[in-house]
């Protein structure tokens, strides 16, 4: 396959490249960045084909903006596109017990997506080797003589093909893989101003119990300060299903002006988003030169919904394999113990044995903030990991831990807000 390099129409292809990256999310846009700069073991860096569909960043037209949340300790390679960081957090339980912290040498940054890919756009546009076909892509498939063939039609409706050496498709899932246990992390957030000082722009309300409990799952709020009168406002939910428009919308007005005491409130803009937790097992190779990458690669957190860190693991992972002039299969997003202990927990909050927001409020208060953000970040050693466990409820915890093994696991659609 060394001839592929910046080889236009090779076999039939429209591009022929190195590499081809299917979507420009930030699992997409996050790759693409740093394997364009990356010389290989012959120290040329590969010609790179980032396919985007329309309304995706740089096709032209406007997609939904996403906020994007991670711990990061000093100044990571997306800086620039930080909207806002923060060096303490609170986890409020639903008795008004609140956990708070300082985080010590990390912070919890805010990305948005529209600012983040104006920011890899700028470094991408300085790469000769790039190429920006847009398409709608249907297949993603091995070719027969090697490599693999990107299949897409384009705004007109005519077919486009990209021929690579590897091909990594960030496109999500429409269905999920068969699962033992299946919850969703939904929610819909505003952006707002009010008239007065409302916000400690130090400090995030990372899960405020304070909300009414769902019969199923559990409730939170989130607040992100942007500054004393502004901030972002989420309701979340962990359940089975998404919410209607309007139960969002009563529940977030329920949250601003009950709990929160908001008046003079202003809403600037809002977000939806619906995130699987599930502990399926996402395939990270689809055929001899496909990969899966993102959420369709694993990325997502089960037991947390958190997915931007570790996307950044794996392009780094995959960059560093083309490097070495390895097989770029992503490796696991998140360790094995670590994704067999949000198993139990995702076992335990799907059957009803625990109540999801005294589980939670409690971990916060009796464990050192730190110890925790380290094994949400899959950083954490085993004897912490150990200290974790026993600051959980213990018989549910167990009973679900056992019948994991002999549970069928079940095929689940990902529903859309």
């Amino acid at each position: 396959m060394n001839g592929m390099n910046d080889k236009d129409g090779a076999d039939g292809a429209d591009i022929t490249v190195d590499i081809a990256v299917v979507g420009a999310g930030a699992a997409g846009l996050s790759l693409a960045h740093r394997l364009a700069g990356t010389p290989g073991p012959h120290g040329a860096a590969p010609s790179v084909a980032l396919v985007e569909a329309p309304g995706e960043p740089g096709s032209g037209t406007r997609t939904p903006p996403r906020t994007w949340c991670f711990w990061e300790a000093g100044e990571g390679p997306y800086e620039q596109a930080v909207r806002a960081s923060w060096d303490r957090l609170r986890v409020r339980c639903p008795d008004g017990r609140t956990a708070e912290a300082r985080l010590g040498p990390l912070r919890y940054k805010m990305i948005r997506s529209p600012d983040f890919a104006e920011l890899v756009e700028r470094r991408l546009a300085r790469l000769p080797r790039l190429h920006r076909p847009a398409a709608t892509v249907d297949r993603v498939l091995d070719h027969p003589a090697g490599g693999a063939v990107v299949h897409g039609t384009d705004a007109s409706g005519s077919p486009v093909r990209v021929r690579a050496r590897w091909a990594f498709d960030s496109r999500p899932p429409r269905r999920l893989p068969a699962a033992r246990s299946t919850l969703l992390q939904h929610f819909r957030g505003w952006f707002v101003r009010c008239a007065a000082d409302s916000f400690d722009p130090s400090a995030v309300e990372l899960m405020d119990f304070r909300t009414p409990q769902p019969a199923h799952g559990l409730s939170f709020g989130y607040v992100l300060p942007l500054g004393r009168r502004e901030a972002l406002v989420e309701y979340t939910e962990f359940s089975a299903a998404p919410l209607r428009r309007e139960e969002y919308e009563r529940a977030l007005r329920h949250y601003t002006a009950e709990v929160l005491g908001l008046g003079g409130m202003t809403v600037l803009d809002t977000e939806q988003g619906v995130i699987p937790m599930t502990d399926a097992v996402f395939p990270r190779r689809a055929g001899r030169c496909v990969f899966r990458i993102g959420t369709a690669g694993g990325a997502t957190r089960p037991a947390t919904g958190y997915t931007f860190a570790a996307v950044q693991r794996q392009s780094d992972a995959v960059a560093d394999a083309w490097r070495r002039g390895r097989v770029p299969v992503p490796p696991p997003a998140h360790a094995a113990r670590h994704r067999a202990m949000d198993a139990v927990v995702l076992r335990a909050l799907a059957a009803g044995r625990l109540s999801g927001a005294r589980f939670f409020g409690e971990l916060f208060l009796r464990n050192p903030a730190d110890r925790l953000l380290r094994f949400l970040d899959g950083r954490s050693r085993w004897w912490e990991e150990v200290a974790i466990g026993l600051s959980t409820p213990v018989p549910p915890m167990l009973r679900s831990a056992v019948e994991l093994p002999v549970l069928r696991r079940r095929d689940a659609v990902l529903p859309r807000p």
